[in-house]
């Protein structure tokens, strides 16, 4: 009789990821069987696979990287440009008023995050598509068609952002580098194979340290910043809640819905019934899953932290307080706290461009795609899904054009925010739905706690919505 192992075991043994060898057992690349809700592989199994010839592991393990990881890169890239020169924005002007939003909006992320990601992970469809098939395709155009407006406004700001930072390092032409980065960016997401362009994603996920180690060296006042974010202070007037909701919209923002829930999507999809055997597997998936996306909301927000923090203690104490984007940002500690300070800080601006520029293109992408029903996914090549690689060329090169036409960035992500801030409640509403639906979900619906902090951020992402529209409205 053939020795067997444990999926722990034989991921020793065989020097495999616990989560590769799940995703090789569920897509029916490697059998296994089921005891008392125990998988086991056999030696000879092991053989058979790593036996097979090099090109087909190589395609083996171009799926399994197209789905490691996503919660990590969406965490990553929530830190975009945009997102920090907002961050940067609030500290400078408000000092740690608002650093407890770090704090305790971590649980809402992580609720929404979870939730898109189970769903992505359970059925086996991006967003789009699961909600088109549950509840219909007509009330998807409007939302689709805004994501996609929101997302190309932040595009452009953000490659706005990521040259101007470059030119405190380097004397180039705003405009020559607006569209050597984005002809870059572009090139990058469409022709290099997704098994390749992945890591480079999660490599560049490094850059976000660059704010920890600032937020380091200015040596803040710690017993400071724990008051700030243990007792949360509200002030009662326009701009105050403006800056509220513009951290709340950058930090739960749609098109993460979108992507997180795609990435998590395999590319050889189960059909039929799951059976024990299959739900022996997702539980393990779904383990592996929460990990990576509470990995991913915890850093995400830790960085949140700190550039509140750094801007708080060297722009706001020193009377700077009218930083409105990344690069001023970076530009203005040059002076106060250091030249190593502003280059971390700068780097962290591009770096952190580089991965959340793409992220955007390919949410945009997979929204269109799943509500047209198009063939979409970074692994398959240009020819086998050019309506969603158009997206992305479209999506890059509108961006790239905002720069041109004399748009102020400022004011067009603040309507980006509006954009943001009335299809993020919509869309969490279907979504904890379909999280808590046993039709959809079958056993793998989502926790009661999730699904508690899921409706508070949907009902405060919706009173945002609402407030952003009042504050618009008078002006403020």
């Amino acid at each position: 009789m053939a020795e067997r192992f444990t999926l722990r075991e034989a991921s020793r043994r065989s020097r495999t990821p616990l989560r590769k060898l799940a995703f090789l057992i569920r897509t029916g690349v490697i059998d296994a069987d089921l005891e008392d809700g125990t998988l086991y592989i056999t030696d000879e199994e092991l053989r058979r696979y790593r036996d097979q010839p090099r090109k087909v592991l190589q395609k083996h393990h171009a799926s399994y990287m197209a789905v490691l990881g996503p919660g990590l890169v969406t965490g990553a890239s929530d830190d975009d440009p945009s997102g920090i020169g907002t961050y940067s924005q609030v500290g400078s002007t408000y000092g740690l008023g608002l650093a407890w939003l770090a704090v305790y909006l971590l649980p809402l992320m992580v609720a929404v995050q979870e939730t898109v990601a189970r769903i992505g992970t359970v059925t086996q469809n991006g967003l789009a598509q699961v909600i088109r098939r549950r509840y219909g395709q007509r009330m998807l155009y409007p939302l689709v068609a805004l994501l996609f407006i929101a997302n190309t406004v932040n595009i452009g700001a953000d490659i706005g952002a990521m040259v101007a930072s470059l030119r405190l390092l380097v004397p180039i032409d705003f405009r020559l580098g607006v569209v050597g980065l984005t002809i870059a960016m572009t090139a990058l997401e469409v022709f290099v194979p997704y098994h390749r362009y992945s890591p480079i994603l999660k490599w560049l996920t490094t850059a976000l340290f660059a704010y920890i180690v600032t937020g380091f060296i200015i040596r803040p006042d710690w017993w400071a910043v724990l008051r700030s974010v243990a007792v949360p202070r509200i002030q009662f007037n326009g701009a105050f809640l403006a800056a509220m909701v513009a951290v709340m919209g950058t930090t739960i923002t749609p098109y993460l819905f979108f992507w997180q829930a795609s990435e998590e999507t395999e590319q050889t999809r189960d059909e039929g019934e799951l059976g024990d055997f299959h739900v022996a597997v997702l539980t393990r998936q779904i383990r592996e899953m929460r990990r990576d996306t509470y990995t991913g909301m915890a850093v995400s927000n830790v960085v949140m932290l700190f550039i509140i923090v750094t801007t708080a203690f060297v722009l706001h104490d020193h009377g700077i307080t009218n930083v409105d984007s990344a690069a001023k940002a970076a530009m203005a500690l040059r002076p106060l706290a250091g030249s190593l300070e502003s280059l971390l800080f700068t780097f962290g601006i591009f770096g952190v461009g580089l991965l959340a520029v793409p992220v955007m293109a390919g949410a945009s992408a997979y929204a269109i795609a799943e509500l047209f029903r198009w063939n979409e996914g970074l692994s398959k090549r240009f020819s086998g899904a050019r309506g969603f690689y158009w997206v992305i060329v479209a999506s890059m090169f509108a961006g790239m054009l905002l720069n041109f036409l004399g748009v102020n960035p400022i004011k067009a992500l603040y309507y980006a925010a509006i954009l943001n801030g009335v299809i993020a409640p919509i869309l969490m509403f279907f979504i904890f739905r379909i999280g808590a639906d046993e039709s959809v979900m079958g056993r793998f619906t989502s926790p009661l706690w999730v699904n508690i902090c899921g409706w508070i951020a949907t009902v405060l992402m919706g009173v945002g919505a609402i407030a952003l529209f009042v504050v618009a409205a008078l002006g403020g």
